[in-house]
């Protein structure tokens, strides 16, 4: 029997898709919110798929593929994104295995 695996989706703006891709954004970020405290928390996953956007399944040009690397809870986090303000975040490791 097939075991069932977990993945984390992930979609994300242009910017911070190709930023990944690219190697140069080591990390995702998500606001500790109950949305993603549901996602996260006492969670483990097989794998993190990253989409550019919302792609169909045959497009891999906007579909990244990472190993579960977890997530840390960072305090007092600025980011413009997230506006002015400082925000608890959870960080996400998008890093790429070696």
């Amino acid at each position: 029997m097939k075991q069932h695996q977990a993945t984390l989706h992930l979609s994300l703006k242009r910017e911070y898709f190709d930023a990944i891709r690219d190697g140069s954004k080591l990390e995702e970020y998500r606001l500790c919110k109950p949305y993603w405290a549901k996602r996260l928390e006492g969670r483990t996953y097989d794998s993190i798929v990253l989409t550019w956007g919302y792609p169909s399944k045959d497009d891999s040009g906007r579909r990244l593929v990472r190993a579960w690397r977890g997530y840390v809870v960072k305090e007092n986090f600025v980011h413009p994104h997230f506006g002015p303000k400082p925000v608890t975040v959870f960080v996400i490791n998008v890093e790429q295995a070696a």
